[in-house]
């Protein structure tokens, strides 16, 4: 760990961490994240940081080759990673849900956008750190909630895991997502719609917008209500 330059906000995360998870040294902490996610160690390599790398490298650093009798619950180290990660609650980067109740959007629906900064598209579906969920009607958009994706390390399945985690969602808007991955997606009833080049959320649900006023083709049309006559009509360009 020698010769370890670090700025000011990455070490301020890192302290912060540390303070998290009681016993657990400021050194030991980077030495840990030294190993586990090389130099230069900056905000960028705290995002990619995991429960799982703590919970080892923590583990090996006491002497415990699965991390399993650490003295550490994962609720400390869960808060120690959403830390590292920028996701607390003065974090003033990440955008503040508004309230919602159902029904507030008449024929609208609900979309996940997988996100690592800010208020954009720029995550792939199994890596990025957590969804912006919207209500998205055709004259209103409105985000309604934050999902971290901490938990979904700890899980046997980390794919079906995000699924199930914006299972209430009609569409999910990625960067990225491979072929098993998207069929749990679309299982747990959820439409997968791919953007490499990302974007500001906003103008991408402009776009959905934009296509929900306009012709959606059929299967947006369905979530929308519109009846199956309908949807055929629209879908061949036939008039009423």
């Amino acid at each position: 760990m020698s010769d370890l330059t670090i700025d000011k906000d990455t070490a301020l995360r890192i302290a912060l961490a540390a303070r998290a998870m009681p016993n657990v040294e400021l050194r030991t902490l980077l030495g840990v994240l030294d190993d586990r996610l090389g130099r230069p160690l900056n905000l960028a390599a705290l995002a990619r940081i995991t429960v799982t790398d703590l919970k080892t490298g923590l583990g090996s650093a006491d002497g415990e080759e699965d991390g399993e009798d650490i003295g550490l619950g994962l609720d400390a180290m869960k808060l120690a990673v959403r830390i590292l990660w920028g996701e607390t609650q003065d974090d003033d980067s990440l955008p503040k849900p508004q309230p919602y109740a159902e029904g507030d959007m008449p024929r609208s629906i609900r979309v996940a956008i997988s996100s690592n900064t800010g208020e954009n598209l720029d995550g792939h579906y199994g890596s990025c750190l957590r969804y912006l969920v919207y209500q998205v009607s055709t004259e209103e958009m409105r985000l309604i909630d934050l999902r971290s994706t901490v938990e979904a390390d700890l899980s046997d399945d980390r794919n079906a895991f995000r699924a199930n985690l914006i299972k209430d969602c009609q569409v999910v808007y990625v960067v990225s997502v491979g072929g098993p991955a998207a069929a749990k997606i679309i299982r747990a009833g959820v439409y997968p719609l791919k953007v490499i080049e990302g974007g500001e959320a906003m103008d991408i649900l402009a776009k959905l917008q934009d296509v929900m006023k306009a012709a959606p083709p059929p299967w947006l049309a369905k979530i929308l209500g519109v009846s199956e006559t309908e949807r055929l009509r629209n879908y061949k360009g036939e008039e009423a």
